[in-house]
């Protein structure tokens, strides 16, 4: 069927050349998702990638599969992105509702990071390769998309490629027209510095979440925004692993661990308890919410941002506030 699909495509039929990458533009979506870090970016390298892709079909000679030559298209345009310098550049703002945070245990370099909503997962995407050696879970998680915007691009496309989706370092090779030294040489340096980093080894010797949507996680998120309505800093950080992680791109500030949380979470305290609501989606193969508060002059719940959880065992390992700006691509409103 592809091959007649490839034909009639190949003709000017446009409706063919929709089905035929049509089973493999989730998966294509996520791996721009991969190497840029931001939704917004990867929905527009994948747009650019179909047109090319549709553009070029004469000059596809079929020595690979159509997923592959595909793939091949949206790693290179990803990576004409990061050399273009064409990444949105976030406005930061430096004060959270007029406050100027503690000091941070760390500042972010990251702030163009966006969350993925676990719904343009495809449940029926292929299996990774054999050469995969990381997870889908680990894949996804914010921790790793994170580390991966530090690494310099062709880094981080091989090892997205490599260990992420199990291409073959021949077809990496292919991919990203270099050689196969050349990809096992930046294979061996990406991961020397993902094996250092210290957010992800901590996130790899965590213990298991609980199951997604089970009782126990409904629980944690609901004790969670019932402190947090109350701003009873004391119950929020008995909800927190020791060496929990807040943070809350754009903005650069990060603090990890209990004292340095307590800190920010007394340094940002309202004045009074507000009336919250919560809206559960996924994201990033955790956990996640639109929280809102209640606005008493117009009586409408007003969203705070999308928050994202890291959980381990019983506890909240980390948490990452974006702003109510990436609600939309969850389906959640600004106002309720």
């Amino acid at each position: 069927m592809e091959t007649d699909l490839l034909l009639r495509a190949r003709s000017g039929d446009e409706a063919a050349f929709g089905e035929l990458v049509a089973p493999y533009q989730r998966e294509l979506q996520v791996h721009c998702y991969r190497v840029l870090g931001s939704l917004q970016d990867a929905e527009d390298v994948l747009q650019e990638t179909l047109l090319s892709a549709w553009r070029g079909l004469d000059g596809f000679e079929e020595r690979s599969s159509v997923r592959t030559w595909l793939y091949r298209i949206a790693t290179n345009r990803s990576l004409d992105a990061l050399r273009a310098g064409s990444r949105r550049e976030p406005d930061v703002s430096t004060r959270i509702r007029g406050v100027v945070p503690p000091e941070p245990t760390r500042y972010g370099e990251v702030s163009w990071l966006q969350p993925f909503p676990d719904a343009l997962l495809d449940r029926a995407d292929p299996a990774p390769g054999p050469e995969a050696v990381i997870e889908l879970r680990e894949s996804m998680s914010l921790a790793f998309i994170t580390a991966l915007q530090l690494l310099p691009p062709k880094q981080r496309a091989v090892v997205i490629l490599r260990d992420v989706l199990g291409f073959r370092a021949a077809e990496a090779a292919d991919i990203l027209d270099t050689t196969v030294e050349s990809v096992t040489s930046a294979l061996k340096r990406a991961r020397a510095t993902l094996d250092a980093d210290q957010q992800l080894h901590a996130r790899r010797a965590q213990q298991s979440p609980p199951e997604p949507d089970s009782p126990e996680e409904r629980r944690l998120l609901e004790a969670y925004l019932d402190a947090f309505s109350r701003h009873d800093v004391d119950q929020l950080i008995a909800l927190m692993t020791d060496d929990v992680w807040v943070k809350m791109p754009p903005m650069p500030y990060e603090y990890h661990g209990r004292a340095a949380t307590i800190g920010f979470l007394r340094a940002i305290a309202p004045t009074e308890a507000r009336v919250m609501r919560m809206v559960p989606v996924r994201a990033n193969g955790c956990p996640a919410c639109g929280i809102y508060a209640l606005d008493p002059a117009s009586g409408a719940f007003r969203a705070l941002g999308l928050y994202v959880f890291g959980l381990a065992g019983e506890q909240i390992c980390e948490i990452t506030r974006f702003e109510a700006g990436v609600m939309a691509s969850f389906g959640l409103p600004r106002i309720l």
